[in-house]
């Protein structure tokens, strides 16, 4: 072979072989998924004085009317608001929002009051742990002295409440959970705060013909005899599915 070819063929390759080496291999481009949503971490204040935790967009609208001194209320507090909270609500497809209905009248006020006196996002643990400590706070043995009783019969709202909310541990509690004792006395003190309390009860009265507690909404329509998370989860399910 002619050698000349030899060391141009070899020019050829070896310059070829240069060439691939200076062309940049193209990186690989990573596509991310997108980033998952906190729903369970998404608490807001809602304009119809209740707080909804999840997607505003869920396609399932879960709605509680519930009492701070309710028993069935505190039970659904423990076994149901976990359950939705790890599951429908973490997912999107669930919202879910608690509104103040004072099945028990004055015991209520004190409790609502103080349970609303906390930021947005301090409104689920005050409420949790209200409800958790029910039992011990309003099923104490001993009972409102009749000569107070007696008392209270003409005195203003603010005053029962801030009496029963000291009487049965409410005040204590929401100190203990690091509020001022002067913002908890203010907050029992607010006359608006009653009003709207009261408002809204009546609103929820005329809507949804609320008288027991909890009373339980899924996309605005009330489900009748539905009061445990057993009896409730299926129709959360089946709206989910729908």
């Amino acid at each position: 072979m002619n050698m000349r070819l030899v060391v141009a063929a070899m020019a050829i390759v070896v310059g070829a072989a240069s060439a691939a080496q200076a062309v940049p291999a193209k990186k690989a481009v990573a596509h991310r998924a997108p980033a998952k949503v906190a729903w369970a971490s998404m608490i807001v204040a809602t304009p119809e004085g209740g707080v909804r935790i999840g997607n505003p967009n869920a396609k399932v609208k879960l709605i509680e009317f519930g009492s701070r001194t309710c028993p069935h209320c505190a039970r659904f507090d423990a076994e149901g608001l976990p359950a939705l909270r790890t599951g429908y609500i973490a997912s999107g497809q669930v919202s879910y929002e608690f509104r103040d209905f004072p099945i028990h009248g004055a015991l209520d006020l004190g409790p609502i009051l103080l349970g609303h006196c906390v930021p947005t996002r301090a409104f689920f643990p005050l409420l949790n742990a209200m409800m958790a400590n029910q039992e011990k706070l309003v099923g104490r043995p001993d009972q409102v002295p009749a000569d107070k009783q007696q008392q209270l019969q003409g005195a203003k709202p603010t005053e029962i409440a801030a009496y029963l909310a000291k009487f049965y541990g409410y005040t204590d509690l929401v100190v203990q959970k690091g509020m001022p004792l002067a913002k908890a006395t203010a907050c029992l003190a607010d006359t608006k705060a009653v009003d709207l309390v009261a408002q809204r009860a009546g609103a929820a009265n005329k809507a949804y013909a609320v008288n027991s507690t909890p009373t339980f909404l899924i996309n605005g329509v009330a489900q009748a005899n539905t009061f445990t998370w057993a009896a409730l989860e299926p129709l959360v399910r089946a709206a989910v599915t729908k």
